[in-house]
């Protein structure tokens, strides 16, 4: 069984923890927030009788809290849901790199980090959200096609502090140089149809209310609005449809939430055997058809309406960029006046 521990109150409970390890638990710091999770860490107990203890937080915190920690810290495993934020933990040495030829072989290369230090567990691929009833989806086969001047006044777009919307800049840049990227940055500001605002699917929202005729959101969110047993929500999902942009080029933007080993783990070995369970088909299948993101591991199930899109090229550049050109990102959003 999970033992759900509020994370404002969770180091008074496993500090004694980290001083003499019992064995058959793994403490995970995560910063997704999905029930379905619960049921994935339920089958990770049973299938090998380590209990999980999972303390929830923003990625931020939690890194931040397992750094004051130091070596005191509980911590077994880290896991966020972008590449930027493991990159985060990476540099602040809170992650060791972990040696394990099933991660190896389950996650692609470019979904991991080079050196082991963290490894994809699912995928969020970050496509165009498009009216169906003013757009023609052959429109906007790309990303660049958000600059045109054509779309002026008619894009909605999450804020630059958004970790999903750096990330993708962070590719761009890593693809194109940073010339190109403001170039393109500048032309999807001059295209906005309001300053930027609300979470992924206000802009989804946004898009079905006429206030705008496209939007860039994580695939996921449209389908849960898409699955929603509200007849306000469905309406939204009815209004709209998605590309996912680039087929014909590099393809489309995918992020991932992933996980780590922490540095200073007391129970290293059962964190390892957490990671590799992740990888496992079962656990794969929470990934898709409780959130709705594509697996990291190939051949793994998906939801129905993920299939239903068919067969989708993404982008292979390593995700570690994300992480590596985020600086240079927020600058160059910075400077194009994305807010």
């Amino acid at each position: 069984m999970i033992k759900r521990i509020p994370v404002f109150a969770a180091l008074a409970v496993l500090v004694p923890a980290a001083a003499g390890a019992a064995e058959g638990q793994v403490n995970v710091y995560s910063a997704r927030h999905y029930d379905t999770d619960q049921a994935l860490y339920d089958d990770f107990t049973v299938a090998t009788g380590i209990k999980v203890n999972l303390i929830e937080g923003d990625a931020d915190q939690l890194i931040e809290r397992i750094k004051a920690e130091g070596r005191n810290s509980p911590a077994d495993i880290l896991i966020t849901v972008d590449a930027g934020r493991l990159h985060r933990a990476e540099e602040a040495g809170i992650l060791a790199p972990v040696n394990s030829d099933v991660l190896d072989a389950k996650i692609p290369g470019h979904l991991r980090d080079p050196e082991g230090y963290w490894f994809g567990l699912s995928q969020r691929l970050r496509g165009i959200v498009y009216a169906k009833d003013r757009v023609d989806p052959a429109e906007i086969t790309s990303y660049a096609v958000l600059a045109d001047p054509a779309w002026r006044g008619r894009i909605c777009v999450r804020s630059s502090t958004n970790i999903y919307n750096q990330s993708l800049v962070g590719a761009m840049i890593a693809a194109q140089g940073v010339e190109a990227t403001e170039a393109w940055a500048q032309g999807l500001v001059d295209n906005l149809a309001r300053q930027p605002q609300g979470a992924d699917t206000d802009q989804i929202k946004a898009v079905a209310a006429g206030e705008c005729d496209l939007a860039v959101v994580n695939h996921y969110y449209l389908v849960r609005l898409m699955k929603s047993d509200k007849p306000e929500e469905k309406a939204v999902a009815d209004a709209v449809g998605i590309v996912f942009p680039d087929q014909d080029g590099r393809g489309t933007h995918a992020n991932i939430s992933g996980a780590g080993v922490i540095a200073t783990a007391p129970d290293k070995e059962n964190a390892i055997a957490f990671l590799e369970y992740l990888t496992t088909e079962r656990a794969q299948e929470y990934f898709t058809l409780g959130n709705y993101e594509f697996p990291a591991v190939e051949g793994a199930k998906t939801d129905p309406i993920l299939q239903q899109w068919g067969e989708i090229k993404t982008d292979k550049i390593n995700a570690s960029t994300y992480g590596e050109n985020n600086a240079e990102a927020v600058m160059l959003m910075d400077r194009v006046g994305w807010k």
